[in-house]
């Protein structure tokens, strides 16, 4: 199973309707769609700032920003199956459709490891993977994303997140990120005309060995 995150940033860019059109086209029974945040998460951090309220009720509307875009690229591609939990998931990819996740499992009624802003859907779609046992993880991306960078350095120049160099180093499968212009590149893989190779980036982690703080594992909690 194939993990590919799509950015939020995509959500007003007429290339996301290609992404999901492939991934429906090519992702039945393999692939799950993880959506970000986009313009619903900004709103989240712009009320926090005007607020002053704490990252635990910002982390579950941040979480239900992600479920706001995932009905938008639902909107835009209905052959890909809303799926909130594992067992949608797994349901959905046995069923040979794509699944697109509504990720009401990541909602706390306590602060935890999932909830600052150090995590967005770049770590919380590794979570998924891990949870899953996904063979790969994708990260789409609408900036450009400099060749060779480890995630260490993609996540100081704002492409990840802040926790995701640390809880992907003992990660047990591939991750690439990418920019939105590579979708023939994802398509190819796909399609089994070209295989992905680890990025200079998985392999600059993977030699440092193993992080300092794992990626938390998932409390699972019914969806609402």
């Amino acid at each position: 199973m194939w993990i590919v995150k799509l950015g939020g940033s995509l959500a007003h860019d007429p290339r996301v309707v290609l992404w999901l059109a492939m991934l429906a086209e090519l992702g039945g029974g393999r692939v799950t769609v993880v959506p970000g945040g986009g313009v619903f998460a900004e709103a989240v951090r712009v009320s926090q700032r005007h607020w002053h309220f704490a990252d635990l009720p910002a982390h579950n509307m941040a979480v239900l920003a992600m479920a706001q875009t995932a009905h938008l690229f639902h909107a835009l591609e209905p052959r890909l199956t809303l799926a909130a939990d594992e067992a949608g998931i797994r349901r959905a990819l046995h069923a040979g459709q794509p699944a697109l996740w509504l990720p009401f499992g990541a909602l706390r009624d306590a602060p935890d490891l999932l909830t600052t802003w150090d995590v967005t859907s770049d770590s919380m779609a590794l979570w998924l993977a891990r949870t899953l046992n996904a063979e790969r993880l994708v990260l789409v991306k609408a900036c450009k994303v400099p060749a060779g960078c480890t995630f260490g350095e993609l996540a100081a120049l704002g492409v990840l997140d802040a926790r995701f160099d640390d809880w992907s180093r003992d990660a047990p499968f591939p991750i690439e990120v990418l920019d939105c212009d590579a979708l023939e590149h994802v398509r190819d893989a796909l399609l089994g005309r070209s295989a992905f190779r680890p990025p200079v980036a998985l392999a600059r982690v993977l030699a440092s060995g193993g992080g300092s703080q794992r990626s938390p594992r998932p409390r699972r909690k019914p969806a609402a």
